[in-house]
This record gives C-alpha cells, structure tokens and sequence, in this order.
C-alpha cells in the first residue's frame, strides 16, 4: 500500500463468539464497559452546502424511529484512534462499543455532524494503519466499494457511480443531506438480502480512497447512498483528531477490492460497532 492524504478486527470472528459477546455487551455485564461515560457532541458548519447536481432521482430515507439497540460498522482513519461510521449508527445510544478480538472496545468520545450521516471517533483503539480519505468526485460510471457487516456479515457491494444529489433524511419534511448514489452490481459474497449493518462502512473509489460512509439503500431501485466528501472533511477537519495521510491501493477491479477487504479484517482498521440503548 502507498501512503496519500486521506478499521479492528481480525479474519472472520467466529460468530459464536460475536453472538456471546453481544450478550455481554448488552445485557450490562461487561464490567468495565458499563462504567465508560460517553460523550457526544453536535457539529454544524453553519454554512452555506455547495450546490450538487440532480441525477433525476429522489432519495427520501424514513425516520427509523428511537434508536435501539443495533450494529453497525466503523473504520480507522488516523492511527491514533479516531475512526468514522454513520451517524445514525451512534446517535441516541447510551453505550457505544468496537468488537475486538478479546472483547468489546468501549468508545467514550463521539462527534455526530448535523449535516450529513457521519461520526467520528475518537479516543478509539489505535489501529495498525489508517484509510486514506478524499474529497475528489469519482467519475461517472466508475466502480465503488462498499465494505462492511449487512446482516453482521463481512461483505463488499461492487456498484457504479451515478451522481451527486441530496436525500431527505427522517422523511420527506426531514433533513436536507448531500448524498452520493451508486448503483449496485454484485455483493461479494452473493446475498439477496437487506444492508443494514453495512451502515458507517468505508466506500472507496477505483484508487483506494475513502470516498464516502455507507448510509443507506434502496434495495427495490439497486442504489446505495454514501455521504459526501466532503461533508466527511468538514467534520473531520473540525474534530482535530486527524493528521495521518492514510494509505492507499489499486482497486480497479472488484478482485482487488475483495482482497484488500480481507485485510482491512485480519488487521482490524474495518470492525463492527454496537449501539447500546438501556
């Protein structure tokens, strides 16, 4: 891998022993988990979004409703210990933790941007590398990765970019969001189900880049939609918590992709995040 500017697990836990530390996780014995304050802030650039294009497509994501217990994913995007995931995986929990190998990694510190569907970190286990970010657009048409847990498996969805839009998020009176949208190819390995759980995992495009977080989809239409990147380096700007480059690789077919997936896992830089709601 080659460093640029710009997740812990390691292979495929069993899930036997996923679904036990679960149990732990939620059902309040995790000694010193429970003990973990957490602290959340709000950031809104209070500015002026640039004007993204319409693809000829709306996008409306329905409001979920409380948040409950659930998982998500996260990934490693500055050595030091700050990672990113979606911010409706962390929004509203009462407890917030990433699966290791030997437990659950209590999160503390979380920064939830107000305007796009994406957290930071921090304060988090340091990881062996970091992911590289990028507020370049891909091109149209060009492949896209999205890496994470649908259904808490590990799983690469292969799609193609179409454009940059917004989304209304909590219903079509809701919030206002810049949005990338994909459309989906194949899933790696071949499922026909939901997505959820994919939520808060890395996109990168053909160069390696993180070029957005995984933040829904609409299985009847095929289309899966990132955050923009932007809006991903005004909060990581804000937070202070990144300085690493990141590093990068070739992922100009799907088979690179999917290799490189498999590494993030055994390296822990892409791990599951839970939400704990008491």
């Amino acid at each position: 891998m080659s460093r640029t500017r710009g997740s812990n697990r390691r292979g495929c836990l069993p899930w036997v022993l996923g679904g036990v530390l679960l149990w732990v996780w939620f059902s309040g014995d995790g000694g010193e988990w429970s003990d973990v304050p957490l602290t959340v802030e709000q950031y809104d650039p209070r500015g002026p979004r640039r004007p993204l294009p319409e693809i000829g497509e709306s996008f409306v994501i329905a409001d979920p409703g409380p948040q409950q217990d659930s998982q998500g994913t996260a990934f490693a995007v500055d050595r030091d210990g700050t990672w990113l995931t979606a911010q409706h995986v962390t929004h509203d929990c009462d407890r917030i933790g990433l699966v290791a190998d030997d437990g659950i990694d209590a999160i503390s510190d979380v920064i939830e941007s107000r305007e796009a569907d994406v957290s930071v970190i921090r304060q988090g286990p340091p990881p062996a590398f970091a992911l590289a970010l990028t507020d370049d657009m891909p091109p149209e048409g060009s492949l896209g990765y999205h890496m994470g847990f649908p259904a808490g498996e590990p799983s690469v969805v292969v799609s193609r970019f179409i454009g940059a839009t917004y989304a209304q998020r909590g219903g079509p009176a809701g919030q206002s969001e810049p949005i990338l949208v994909w459309a989906e190819a194949e899933r790696v390995p071949p499922t026909d189900g939901a997505l959820g759980g994919i939520s808060g995992g890395p996109t990168f495009d053909e160069a390696g880049r993180v070029v957005g977080v995984n933040a829904a989809s609409t299985p009847r239409r095929g289309r899966v939609l990132t955050t923009d990147p932007t809006a991903i380096l005004r909060l990581v700007d804000a937070s202070a918590a990144v300085d690493d480059a990141g590093e990068v690789t070739d992922l100009s077919t799907p088979g690179l992709a999917v290799r490189l997936f498999r590494a993030l896992l055994d390296q822990g830089i892409i791990r599951q995040v839970y939400c704990d709601v008491r």
